[in-house]
């Protein structure tokens, strides 16, 4: 309780100093606050002053334009504890974050009550990353489309996810081909990097934050992975350091809304009264 206590708190304080920005904060306010009346509530876009970009076909890997957001994309998620930690994490304190899930792991259909609200109120976005995590280049056209296939299948049943226009190639390993072929199972954006927690293999905790005080800045793509315990007992930090940095957190979906990544509502306190 005392850590959900610094966390709410924390995130108040955050989207204060948002308003005073006159941007939206680093957290969805709903989370912290209570859900807002409907008609209160203002899409991002409207929020931002412009309406962003739809999503481009071809590969990116920071978000668009100028601004001071960051994504936080999780990859994988071949543990369940620390799937449900990023869940508990996210509805504590209205972080907003991308799942990229290997539909192989159980972990995510384990999780599949603290996840589904994040997804249907559009706090967590999800992109494809195979069924499996093999290295795409090394396999023929058939066995990659199988592959996005199925895990765009499941995206779909388990969460309605399918239709997300986000791909992420394993190991970023990508050509035009693979491309090409994740383009035609519906998902023309894919999706690198530009930041890493490095959690691709097992880090101490200060290595962990070395990377985040590195890696976390404006427009920055971050990868991190649902599978290494160490990051589980950072959130604190995490949150700390990015009201320190003046970032705001974004979904994919909310740098590149379309009809298939809808946008969703995003409420400031200050701004609503």
């Amino acid at each position: 309780m005392e850590r959900r206590r610094f966390l709410l708190t924390l995130a108040a304080g955050l989207v204060g100093a948002a308003v005073g920005r006159g941007t939206t904060g680093l957290v969805d306010t709903a989370a912290a606050a209570g859900p807002a009346p409907a008609s209160r509530a203002e899409p991002v876009a409207t929020v931002l002053g412009e309406v962003p970009p739809a999503p481009p076909t071809g590969v990116v890997d920071r978000l668009p334009g100028e601004g001071d957001g960051l994504a936080l994309t999780i990859d994988d998620g071949t543990d369940p504890e620390v799937v449900a930690a990023f869940c508990t994490f996210a509805a504590d304190t209205g972080v907003r974050l991308t799942f990229f899930p290997n539909g192989r792991y159980r972990s995510w259909l384990d999780n599949g009550e603290l996840l589904q609200p994040l997804v249907d109120s559009g706090q967590v976005a999800m992109g494809n990353h195979t069924w499996s995590h093999p290295d795409l280049t090394t396999l023929p056209d058939d066995a990659v489309a199988e592959e996005i296939g199925r895990n765009r299948d499941f995206l779909a049943e388990a969460f309605g996810a399918g239709r997300t226009p986000f791909f992420r190639p394993p190991f970023g390993a990508r050509d035009e081909r693979t491309d090409a072929l994740a383009a035609a199972a519906g998902h023309p954006t894919v999706v690198l990097w530009n930041g890493t927690l490095e959690d691709n293999r097992l880090l101490t905790p200060g290595q962990l934050m070395t990377a985040a005080r590195r890696w976390f800045t404006a427009q920055a793509i971050v990868v991190g992975h649902a599978n290494q315990r160490t990051v589980t007992g950072l959130y604190d930090e995490l949150v700390a350091l990015i009201a320190e940095r003046g970032l705001r957190t974004v979904t994919l979906a909310d740098a590149w809304p379309s009809g298939l990544a809808r946008v969703v509502p995003v409420v400031v306190r200050g701004a609503v009264g």
